[in-house]
């Protein structure tokens, strides 16, 4: 069967198409399409993603990219009888943006007369994770669980205990700012772009410790509490504090820049690792994945591979490459179809709704 996924959570326009096949038991993936559009450059200049103007991005560009996917695939008509589910984001996310998404949606699987499913963005994030990492995906056995997930995003940080497919539980979260919109409002205190991840990342890796003189430590926000949520808002805050008690010259050092940026991708890595590993030990998990957005980041993916290593017992690492972390419209396919495995479904002409809100419990 083909799903065609259709992603518009956030700022990025995201439609794919994936081919499911069931040989000998086995459940296999191929992304036959992979469609997005960014509209990181139209948010650029606000140094943050405005809801409405995303919105009529969406809109603007749902055509066009489902027209790429389809032509990516050779399907040049529409409608078309070679897809047999349209899946899409309902939730968590922004508002405008998740019904532009789920509008669309509607229509075609009315104009296609195929089921539509609603799917949970923290969940896709979730199941990309469980992958193998190569050109037809296959999902992995059943021996990797229990696991803990830590899906890190702009707008959401969350560790997500995985007893098995479909069963989940949030045992820690962040309890104002996401890991993300951290990087993103540092980066802007700094002067630097937007989105704020890459651009520290793309800093941080300039810092060379024994060619600066700016020592600088800032709080690792939460890191010793018992349970598993997070805090990014006081990490801002340092950030803001230093930076205002610095001279002109120094804010614009070239040195200082990077020594910050360094310390600020630091603090946040620590943060993340340390109750992913402390929640993993506890739970027994088989398995770590991580997942979203601020996975992409090379830093946080080589250190918590590092320290999964070193864990008390074996830990499998389970990470989608680069290019899935980010929102895509085949994460969303392929949530989808374990949703119709459970008919958790609904007709072409039912209704349905946004959820930014959605839960993945």
């Amino acid at each position: 069967m083909k799903i065609l996924g259709i992603e518009t959570s956030c700022d990025d326009t995201g439609i794919a198409i994936v081919e499911v096949s069931v040989r000998h038991g086995r459940t296999r993936f191929k992304i036959l399409s992979n469609i997005i559009s960014s509209q990181v450059e139209i948010h650029k200049k606000y140094g943050g993603v405005y809801p409405m103007l995303a919105k009529r991005e969406h809109e603007k560009n749902l055509p066009i990219v489902l027209d790429q996917a389809l032509r990516q695939m050779n399907i040049n008509s529409i409608p078309s009888h070679q897809i047999d589910v349209v899946a899409c984001t309902q939730g968590p996310g922004l508002s405008p943006c998740l019904w532009t998404g789920l509008n669309f949606a509607k229509n075609i699987a009315e104009e296609w007369d195929v089921p539509l499913i609603p799917v949970d963005h923290i969940e896709a994030h979730l199941l990309i994770g469980l992958l193998f990492q190569n050109t037809q995906y296959q999902i992995r056995n059943t021996k990797y669980f229990p696991a803990v997930a830590l899906i890190v995003s702009g707008g959401h940080t969350q560790l997500v205990l995985v007893e098995k497919m479909g069963s989940y539980r949030i045992i820690g979260e962040t309890r104002d700012d996401a890991a993300g919109e951290a990087f993103d409002k540092t980066a802007r205190i700094l002067g630097l772009g937007f989105p704020g991840g890459p651009e520290i990342a793309k800093i941080a890796s300039q810092y060379k410790i024994q060619n600066t003189k700016y020592k600088i430590r800032l709080p690792r926000p939460m890191l010793h509490t018992k349970d598993y949520d997070f805090s990014f808002s006081g990490l801002k805050t340092a950030v803001l504090y230093d930076y205002q008690s610095r001279s002109p010259r120094e804010r614009r050092s070239k040195a200082y820049i990077q020594a910050m940026a360094a310390e600020i991708q630091q603090a946040i890595t620590d943060v993340l690792i340390a109750k992913t590993i402390r929640a993993a030990e506890e739970y027994r998990a088989k398995t770590i994945i991580l997942g979203g957005g601020v996975a992409a980041n090379v830093e946080l993916r080589q250190q918590l591979s590092y320290q999964i290593q070193n864990t008390t017992y074996k830990i499998q690492f389970l990470i989608p490459p680069p290019h899935l972390c980010t929102d895509n419209g085949a994460m969303i396919a392929i949530a989808g179809y374990f949703k119709f495995l459970h008919k958790k479904y609904i007709g072409p002409e039912a209704e349905v709704e946004a959820k930014p809100n959605l839960r993945i419990e």
